[in-house]
């Protein structure tokens, strides 16, 4: 166990302020595809997971930190492991759109178990994203050494 198998997809529905602006984001920036959608929610095929945006401005609020590695981490995010190449490919695009990137791209636990590329962004509702990357994926769920904070 703790291996990457095949799994079925994740669904993940989370509050957003405007769904055009949204639709934008995710189709535009992030290369999603729309699925269904109505006129206060959305569906986006995010690497093969299904995402619903729902229009719900008085949930969207500013979000707690917590310290990790030397950064300030939105406790509330959600987003994807990618492979090495695809993390490159998916940072060059963010930074062609100019992104509000939270932390910008780095090494995180560099030497140490777990090792990987990271980078958070915000999406025009302030929704915090992770996309991140392992050299070695057997890593994934590997446990720290040391407290990483």
């Amino acid at each position: 166990m703790g291996r990457f198998v095949s799994s079925p997809p994740f669904h993940l529905a989370f509050p957003i302020v405007d769904l055009e602006a949204t639709r934008r984001f995710y189709v535009e920036v992030l290369g999603c595809t729309v699925g269904r959608e109505a006129a206060q929610w959305i569906d986006f095929d995010f690497y093969g997971h299904q995402l619903s945006a729902h229009v719900r401005p008085e949930e969207c609020q500013m979000i707690s930190k917590n310290a990790v590695d030397g950064d300030q981490v939105p406790v509330r995010h959600f987003g994807c492991v990618l492979d090495l190449e695809r993390w490159a490919r998916l940072r060059e695009r963010l930074e062609a759109a100019e992104a509000d990137f939270i932390i910008e791209p780095r090494v995180r636990f560099r030497g140490r178990p777990g090792e990987q590329a990271t980078m958070f962004i915000r999406d025009p509702s302030g929704n915090a994203l992770e996309f991140k990357a392992f050299a070695d994926m057997g890593q994934l769920f590997s446990p720290q050494d040391e407290d990483p904070t």
